[in-house]
């Protein structure tokens, strides 16, 4: 079962009247087209790379949860966008954090990886040879955006969020099931060079095949398919239905398709966690950081959908029985407030300054 949450974005805010001053585009375009009103990125002078917004965020859950670097037996990131191709983010994380007696591994499924991850971490738990896993989700989306196409820079950010998978005795609770898929179509999405196919050169950079493409309508039509096919199958399956759901978390990818995969299971808003217009896509750290703002409002026994869809193409839906009282374990938090206008673009900056600290 999950016991615990911790996230961390960035303090720098890039908004949409600063995107429209960088590239040709509006506010009203991008929120008519995706949703996004701001994002958070990860400036060189404020940290380097993603093993340091998930070094933050775990941080703060072995705070949250009282468990001691010591005892973390697993770490696992799923991230598309690793400091280096080796070693692991992973393995940098655990040593930042001196977490002394753990193994860790990167995990990478595009905005897929952290649904994937969560399920491999809660097998690890459920073998009985593990008590304390750590499961991080989150990228450095802004170190490969090109911020000269005007169709994909307004659509990313930076953050990084994680749970702790502890085994739990009680019936009924924890990751319950899932549903994953992969295949192989590589056009619709991908970024073309920096692999070991197509080694970084001076052709490579100079073409800019080192940031993300994407065509966004193929793109669009099998995420709203995909998703909602595999919502539909886990809810089927599990006999959840609009009565008994209190959350659907879906990838942060666009708005509109968030409100088409809801509407599958004729969800209202309220039943929805939605942060992209604050947050924008954080590709692995979309589903965790949705976690970290909502986890107040969960209770235990709450049912909750997870889905995601990604490069490859890969997606996939899952199935988890919450299992504690978010309000009485979460510190209190702006970043909350922050989507419905309670507290001021310098505030929410403040927030994140204190919380880094």
């Amino acid at each position: 079962m999950i016991t615990g949450v911790g996230g961390y974005v960035p303090d720098y805010i890039l908004d949409n009247e600063e995107m429209s001053r960088i590239v040709e585009t509006s506010d009203e375009w991008i929120m008519q087209r995706i949703g996004v009103k701001t994002r958070h990125i990860l400036k060189p002078e404020q940290g380097s790379g993603t093993s340091y917004m998930m070094t933050h965020a775990v941080r703060q859950l072995l705070e949250k949860t009282g468990v001691q670097p010591e005892e973390v037996e697993a770490v696992i990131c799923a991230t598309t966008t690793p400091d280096y191709h080796f070693p692991s983010t992973a393995s940098l994380v655990i040593g930042n954090l001196k977490m002394k007696h753990a193994f860790g591994f990167d995990l990478e499924a595009a905005c897929s990886g952290f649904l994937y991850a969560l399920e491999t971490g809660a097998n690890f738990v459920r073998s009985g040879r593990y008590k304390h896993v750590i499961v991080c989700g989150g990228d450095h989306m802004s170190s490969m955006t090109n911020y000269e196409d005007r169709n994909t820079c307004p659509i990313f950010g930076d953050g990084a969020a994680c749970v702790m998978l502890e085994p739990t005795t009680e019936e009924g609770i924890g990751l319950q099931d899932g549903v994953y898929y992969t295949n192989s179509n590589y056009d619709p999405l991908h970024m073309a060079a920096g692999g070991s196919a197509k080694m970084p050169s001076h052709e490579s950079v100079d073409a800019r095949e080192h940031f993300v493409y994407q065509e966004g309508r193929t793109v669009y039509k099998h995420a709203v398919l995909s998703m909602s096919r595999a919502v539909g199958a886990i809810a089927q399956r599990n006999g959840l239905t609009n009565e008994n759901i209190r959350f659907l978390v879906p990838h942060q990818a666009n708005i509109n398709i968030e409100e088409s995969v809801a509407e599958r299971l004729k969800l209202s808003k309220d039943q929805v966690i939605v942060n992209i217009d604050h947050m924008a896509n954080t590709s692995g750290g979309t589903l965790p950081l949705g976690l970290w703002e909502y986890e107040p409002q969960l209770k235990k026994g709450d049912k909750i959908i997870f889905t995601a869809f990604g490069a490859g193409f890969s997606w996939g839906a899952s199935y988890l029985v919450w299992g504690y009282d978010g309000a009485q374990e979460a510190r209190k938090s702006p970043a909350r407030f922050y989507k419905e206008g309670e507290i001021s673009r310098e505030e929410w900056a403040a927030y994140c300054a204190e919380r880094r600290k």
